[in-house]
């Protein structure tokens, strides 16, 4: 028995928008099935339904394609910190919700998480670049509450929001190469523990 593969029908006419999505929804499905350097463009323009021509309209190349989906992860990644922190004024659960957060990153995504964290095209100074700026800016999120609370100074707090956001992206990554091993809100709270235990010797000065 032989199955036929997940192709979109050609000759549809779409928005220039609703267009993207549906070439970048490929893309993921293609990069995440082979990898950047297996994945060809002739497959994702197949998969997606379009001739070549059109996905090149879009997108120039196969490095376009992946930068814009790192870009969409990362600021997806950034957007869930940011409204983790924002959830509450309780600060040992912001530690909670943040490492929710990552938590919610990796288990929803499925394997398109990679794209971010396990990237192999990190000698790409165009990938290296926006994975440390979304490292940055999450960590940025952090300490910016982290000073507000101690009165520590500026690169204090950003070298302890630093160390916060790796513990949570290290964190959440074992936990899902281990699935099913550790409860998810059983992990959340032993890594949120973990890290209470630190930064919540700092004393408040607001």
């Amino acid at each position: 028995m032989t199955t036929t593969p997940d192709v979109r029908p050609r000759g549809t006419r779409l928005p220039r928008l609703a267009r993207r999505r549906q070439l970048l929804g490929a893309a993921q499905e293609v990069f995440v099935a082979h990898g950047y350097h297996a994945a060809a463009m002739d497959e994702i323009a197949e998969r997606a339904g379009v001739s070549k021509p059109v996905l090149y309209q879009h997108f120039p190349g196969k490095l376009e394609l992946y930068l814009a989906l790192l870009d969409e992860h990362a600021d997806e990644l950034v957007n869930r910190c940011r409204v983790a922190l924002a959830s509450t004024t309780d600060n040992k659960q912001r530690v909670l919700a943040t490492f929710g957060a990552y938590f919610d990153f990796v288990s929803e995504q499925g394997e398109a998480f990679r794209l971010v964290f396990e990237t192999d095209l990190r000698h790409v100074a165009a990938v290296r670049e926006r994975v440390e700026r979304m490292q940055q800016e999450c960590a940025e999120l952090v300490s910016q509450v982290i000073q507000v609370d101690t009165g520590v100074s500026s690169d204090e707090a950003h070298l302890l929001g630093m160390g916060l956001v790796g513990m949570c992206e290290v964190s959440a990554r074992y936990w899902l190469s281990t699935y099913g091993s550790i409860p998810r809100d059983t992990a959340e709270g032993l890594m949120a523990r973990l890290a209470w235990r630190g930064i919540g010797d700092f004393p408040r000065t607001t």
